[in-house]
């Protein structure tokens, strides 16, 4: 039986996860994420599939931020009919995520229809090809497809549809998804419900185990488990979002954000906080509550500008299951530490708009974390050019976003066309990353060292493919591997195909 990886997102950029598993005539997908930062990325959403979607016998979704399921929907509305296998966190965030990017593209479809009102200056949304696309061609599509149609990618309807594929796997309970290959979802400690993904296959009396990492979170974080330590796997497929970086020591990331509050306090100004509507947003808002509660910040009032983030909340607190020992006990005690004091959640736009003349101090907590759109635009109008306010980055900002190029010290950007100053204070906290960092990644890698044995891994994948990174950070963490592990290393490319060998 051959057994091949196709390799078509997140490689050589760190959004846009997709993988393509064939295991004889069975064909697997894991994650089928949306690509995000530059023109040139964005654009490869426009792309055929390398592959029929009506091919596919299962999709398996490591957690529900965007880069990993925002495309679903698109193969959904090309045939896919077969099963969305994920846990039941993550299914009930997919579900919130989806609705939103279909809004989003609706919205952006028709403003960009009532601007260019001709409608022989677009055409039709490319048509899906069959087959597999050598690299070259996958390389040299992208802009003119960006220029070619602005049509929505998918609408309600076609998210419609993808809820009903949903199906639920718990934690540590292997589900057969086809013959001869099984499934284990451990918990990855990234988001509510994020898995990493142990495949089993077996063929006779051969064997192989592949693992998929996903992303993966931190230890001793707020609210969630740490990751599920593995201890083997013939081949493993390992994120490198932060593979060449440390982030901040927990205790010294929240000194930063009780004085980046104080800071504001003082000068009666505005914490405006760039965040991911799930994850980031809940544990920020956990931090906050222990801060206040501990009398290390003074209490401001603190508005969530995410309807998203709202009903991520809600989810969270519908999946305790998911919880570390010390949040189940707080909230078992009636002290939630996913709710601040008086926070204010601002579904409506009008009441978003209106934040601006609130009385000050304040803080805001809006998405896009990497200012790519969202409510935080309307706000970085407001605040940027204003001394007295302070932009806190505390999540990754990818190359080519404007919060990339306003962390690397932009004085000026543009927003809808206009030019804004930034004369706020920028600051960024990196210890509320939810992402694992060199030092962790390696940590996490290590589970498969024999206590007392060889410095080589003792149940050591043959291979070990560096994936979800920016180039930088892939090559760094490569390195890293193949000199601190003694395990072979290997940078895909995109569109790439590997056998696998028992």
């Amino acid at each position: 039986m051959t057994i091949q990886i196709q390799f078509l997102g997140a490689v050589e950029t760190v959004t846009g996860s997709q993988y393509l598993l064939s295991v004889g005539e069975r064909r697997l997908l894991i994650d089928c994420g949306m690509f995000q930062g530059m023109p040139e990325e964005i654009a490869r959403n426009r792309l055929p599939f390398a592959f029929d979607p009506r091919s596919i016998d299962a999709l398996l979704l490591t957690h529900a931020h965007l880069d990993h399921c925002g495309r679903i929907p698109s193969l959904v509305q090309q045939g896919y009919r077969g099963p969305i296998l994920a846990t039941p966190g993550t299914l009930d965030l997919t579900e919130i995520v989806l609705r939103d990017s279909a809004k989003l593209q609706e919205e952006a479809a028709a403003r960009w229809a009532r601007h260019h009102p001709d409608p022989g200056a677009e055409v039709a949304p490319d048509a899906p090809v069959a087959g597999d696309h050598p690299p070259q061609q996958l390389r040299s599509q992208p802009m003119e497809a960006t220029t070619r149609t602005r049509a929505a990618l998918y609408t309600g309807p076609d998210v419609d549809q993808t809820v009903t594929q949903f199906r639920p796997i718990d934690y540590e309970a292997p589900s057969q998804i086809v013959p001869g290959v099984t499934a284990t979802f451990h918990d990855a400690g990234h988001i509510l419900g994020s898995a990493i993904i142990e495949l089993a296959i077996t063929d006779g009396d051969r064997a192989l185990t592949i693992v998929f990492s996903g992303d993966l979170g931190r230890s001793h974080t707020p609210i969630l488990r740490d990751p599920t330590p593995i201890a083997h796997a013939d081949y493993l497929l390992i994120e490198s979002t932060y593979g060449n970086r440390e982030h901040a020591p927990q205790d010294q990331a929240i000194t930063e954000l009780a004085q980046a509050v104080g800071e504001v306090a003082t000068d009666r100004g505005v914490l405006l906080v760039p965040s991911f509507a799930i994850g980031r947003t809940q544990e920020l808002v956990w931090v906050l509550d222990e801060l206040l509660r501990d009398g290390r910040i003074p209490r401001l009032p603190l508005f969530l500008d995410s309807p998203m983030a709202s009903r991520a909340s809600d989810v969270y607190l519908r999946h305790p299951e998911a919880y570390d020992d010390e949040t189940r006990q707080l909230m078992t005690a009636g002290d939630s530490p996913l709710e601040y004091p008086g926070e204010q959640y601002t579904n409506e736009v009008a009441a978003s708009k209106a934040i601006r003349s609130q009385p000050r101090p304040m803080m805001v907590v809006a998405s896009s974390g990497m200012l790519t759109g969202g409510r935080i635009m309307h706000h970085l109008k407001d605040f940027l050019p204003d001394p007295a306010c302070t932009l806190l980055f505390i999540g990754y900002q990818g190359e080519g976003t404007m919060g990339r190029h306003i962390q690397d010290g932009a004085r000026e950007v543009r927003i809808d066309g206009a030019a804004y100053a930034v004369r706020c204070r920028v600051r960024s906290i990196s210890g509320f990353s939810a992402h694992a960092d060199e030092h962790e990644l390696e940590a996490w890698l290590r589970n498969f060292v024999a206590v007392g044995g060889p410095t080589a891994l003792d149940g050591a994948p043959k291979r070990v493919f560096v994936v979800h990174g920016d180039p930088d950070a892939a090559t760094a963490f490569a390195e890293r591997i193949r000199g601190e592990l003694g395990v072979d290393a290997h940078l895909p490319r995109y569109g790439e195909t590997v056998s696998l060998m028992p």
